[in-house]
């Protein structure tokens, strides 16, 4: 049968990768200057360099010098909470130079070590992790928990720096990528919540939560497209983009199907057809992409797949997408970093 493709390269995908290339050969120049800054006690000088080469790659990335796990030192580009940057900051990460006794380089804030002792400034502010207190609470069956945040100079900040301390807080005691994955709501509160915790016990929690919702599950779910038609939906759950973070690109995959039934729904020999197509593909991707969400409304069947621009993903769909004999496929590939298409089934 004909096929359709769709998508091009994406101009803003090209000049991030330029951008990272050029931030490390700055790196390689410039790091005997950041170095001789540090060792004079100058941070803010250090800084100031690292700040103008990081948004130089994107204006929306933040960059944090910090004690390194390994290293004496660590430097750290952060979404700071984006996920249309995530991706970004990761791809940043994947082309550093190896560690050494000096320097290690993250995407993301890590989690403190020793997050009770740890004392940073808001506002002007001394904010000890070691005063805040959390009320938290995880919505029935849900792989996220809410949380208010009480500590006692919150009723002295602003909203948005009471908002910001709560963050930076949550990313130094269970770190960024954490913080994305298992928290929810989140509250900064100017009074102590009802059943209030010392923080420092957030990471065990968090442990507990995460301990309930390992493996692969696929939830079931129901309801009506725009025009008001049937529509049936299968979704990994948990489905997280900061579970992978270099799929960026996205691949829409449409499969018609012969046989339906009154509903516009799979019948008769599709369903089969259908689940050994997923499986071929699947197969196929291997570890270059991930089928997200699949939808079957009004005799059609929409793959929602996430790749990593990086490899020929889009070249293996393409392939497999060859293998659908029951009408016309069409394969659509488009950047999509924040995972924006499938943004309903996220949790």
């Amino acid at each position: 049968m004909p096929m359709e493709f769709f998508g091009q390269e994406s101009d803003q995908g090209r000049q991030g990768d330029a951008a990272v290339v050029d931030f490390w050969v700055w790196w390689a120049r410039t790091r005997p200057q950041v170095d001789a800054l540090l060792e004079a006690d100058d941070a803010s000088g250090a800084g100031e360099l690292l700040a103008s080469a990081v948004a130089a790659v994107d204006p929306g990335l933040v960059a944090e010098i910090t004690p390194g796990r390994e290293a004496l030192r660590s430097l750290v580009v952060s979404c700071d909470g984006d996920p249309e940057l995530r991706p970004l900051a990761h791809r940043w990460a994947r082309a550093a130079p190896p560690p050494d006794a000096l320097w290690e380089f993250h995407p993301s804030r890590q989690a403190s070590s020793h997050p009770a002792d740890l004392v940073l400034e808001v506002d002007g502010r001394e904010f000890a992790l070691g005063k805040l207190v959390l009320g938290l609470r995880v919505p029935p069956g849900a792989p996220r928990m809410d949380i208010s945040a009480y500590h006692p100079i919150f009723p002295d900040l602003g909203d948005e720096d009471r908002a910001a301390a709560a963050f930076l807080a949550l990313d130094r005691l269970i770190g960024e990528d954490e913080v994305a994955r298992w928290i929810g709501d989140v509250t900064a509160a100017t009074a102590p919540p009802i059943d209030a915790v010392p923080a420092i016990y957030l990471p065990t929690m968090v442990a507990d939560l995460a301990a309930e919702h390992q493996g692969e599950q696929w939830a079931l779910l129901t309801g009506q497209t725009a025009g008001g038609a049937p529509l049936v939906a299968a979704t990994r759950y948990p489905l997280r983009p900061v579970d992978h973070p270099l799929f960026d690109r996205h691949i829409a995959i449409t499969l018609p199907y012969a046989e339906r039934d009154a509903d516009g729904l799979p019948a008769g020999d599709a369903p089969e057809a259908l689940r050994a197509f997923e499986e071929r593909l699947t197969t196929r991707l291997g570890d270059t992409a991930l089928l997200a969400v699949h939808m079957s409304s009004e005799g059609n069947r929409v793959l929602h797949v996430y790749a990593d621009p990086s490899t020929d993903a889009v070249q293996r769909a393409e392939d497999v997408a060859e293998t659908w004999t029951e009408g016309t496929p069409t394969v659509e590939s488009t950047p999509d970093p924040g995972w924006l298409v499938v943004s309903p089934f996220l949790t």
